[in-house]
């Protein structure tokens, strides 16, 4: 098992997907220990600090990599797992921001009401108990909530040369906000181009289901991936795989269409990993998927579809690879 380290400079985080040269490359079965600055490039260093006036808008955002992958070709599937991600700091920030979110006027849902108030929390972070502490910014009300690490923001190269600034999800992964992308899942991407080009970052140390404000707790991360590369089998749109559920993602608007979208997917999948017709897998689907809600909040909604692989009985997806990762990840953790 080789292990490689990825801990760009702030000169050397990108913005973009596609169009950059990779900063390493790595094999399949390789493991990467990376780290990610926080969305707000680490600017942030008080409650008065407000996003809008510290962070250019071209410069929020910023990912780790691009990831070289050898032997990733057009029409392959690149499949990530991730084995840890822990927060790099002992607090995590989250905030409103004008023109964004999904309860406040925006550009492209325009209303005579003002905007929502730019304000800044504060998370204490504590690794020991695993905790993030809520504090009301108005009121002395206090809350301790559960972490639950997860990246925002993963993709690789677009397809035909494009490049997409990193806050729009779509196609090629991006900044789809699911808090299934956490240790333990496995996420399938398209491969577009030669060596597939994975950057991510865009760390919550926990986020609701939706992204409600526009931000989860936003944090700078330790975290360590493996990838492989599954030949073949081109994909339409993100995937992903735990131990209990396979899922499906849309990102586009309006957020029905990201519905259908992942629900289509789904469906497809199911059928493929069963060998039912298309409608028996719809039937199966429809009275045991899930849909939560990635994120209402960005250039694109994105939206899940997820069905327990139980009802899949003996069937695995990409001949087993998320199994094999996690074995490989559990090696790795037991050096």
């Amino acid at each position: 098992m080789t292990i490689h380290s990825l801990k760009p400079r702030p000169d050397q985080y990108s913005y973009v997907f596609g169009g950059v040269e990779p900063l390493i490359s790595v094999k399949p079965g390789d493991v990467v220990e990376l780290s990610t600055e926080d969305c707000y490039g680490g600017r942030v260093t008080s409650a008065e600090d407000l996003p809008s006036k510290v962070v250019p808008f071209a410069e929020l955002n910023p990912v780790s990599g691009p990831i070289h992958v050898e032997g990733a070709e057009i029409g392959d599937v690149l499949a990530v797992h991730f084995v840890s991600i822990v927060p790099a700091r002992a607090h995590a920030i989250s905030s409103t921001f004008p023109f964004f979110g999904a309860l406040t006027p925006t550009r492209e849902t325009a209303m005579l009401s003002e905007p929502l108030e730019e304000r800044v929390w504060f998370y204490d972070l504590d690794l020991e108990s695993w905790t993030a502490t809520f504090r009301a910014r108005r009121s002395d009300y206090v809350l301790r909530l559960p972490l639950d690490p997860m990246h925002g923001t993963v993709g690789v190269a677009p397809a035909s040369g494009e490049v997409r600034l990193v806050v729009t999800p779509s196609t090629h992964g991006g900044n789809m906000d699911t808090p299934e992308v956490r240790a333990g899942t496995t996420l399938y991407l398209p491969v577009n181009v030669s060596g597939a080009m994975l950057s991510l970052g865009d760390g919550h140390a926990r986020q609701g289901e939706g992204e409600v404000c526009g931000t989860g707790l936003e944090s700078a991360m330790n975290t360590a991936i493996v990838v492989d590369v599954v030949k073949g089998g081109a994909l339409a749109w993100p995937r992903l795989e735990n131990d209990d559920y396979i899922m499906s993602t849309g990102s586009v608007r309006p957020l029905d269409d990201a519905f259908r979208i992942s629900q289509t997917d789904l469906v497809s999948w199911t059928s493929d990993l069963t060998g039912m017709d298309t409608l028996d897998a719809y039937q199966l689907v429809s009275q045991l998927g899930l849909a939560p809600a990635a994120n209402v909040c960005d250039p694109n909604y994105t939206m899940l579809a997820k069905l327990p692989k139980w009802s899949l009985k003996s069937a695995e997806a990409y001949g087993g690879v998320h199994r094999r990762l996690r074995t490989a990840a559990e090696e790795y953790k037991g050096r």
